[in-house]
């Protein structure tokens, strides 16, 4: 189906306490990044945290679904805690702490002429 813009747009000011965070579209979804690690995704409009052990604990009982078939579950945000600003801004926080860095992107060699 695809997420509306306006969803990331709602979705990057409800974690924007966290600090940093911007989307990058991916196959008609989004990617959230934070401090350059993919913290989070939003399908069909639906916000959804990386799973952590730290996550875990400070959720409590999460909600773990499929973001899309064939993907592990992650941690799906909705009701209260997607209204709940400073606590998403935590999650993210924990979430991106306990994600290890990106591995540096190489540089193509060009072909020989």
């Amino acid at each position: 189906m695809g997420s509306s813009q306006s969803t990331v747009d709602f979705m990057l000011d409800q974690v924007s306490q966290a600090g940093t965070v911007s989307a990058r579209k991916m196959f008609g979804e989004y990617g959230l990044y934070f401090e350059g690690k993919m913290v989070a995704v939003v399908c069909d409009d639906q916000l959804f945290i990386k799973p952590t052990p730290g996550g875990r604990s400070y959720i409590g009982t999460p909600n773990e679904q499929q973001p899309f078939p064939q993907a592990k579950t992650w941690f799906l945000i909705d009701g209260e805690q997607l209204e709940d600003r400073a606590w998403l801004a935590q999650l993210v926080r924990i979430t991106a702490f306990e994600l290890p860095q990106p591995a540096p992107k190489t540089k193509k060699k060009k072909a020989a002429a």
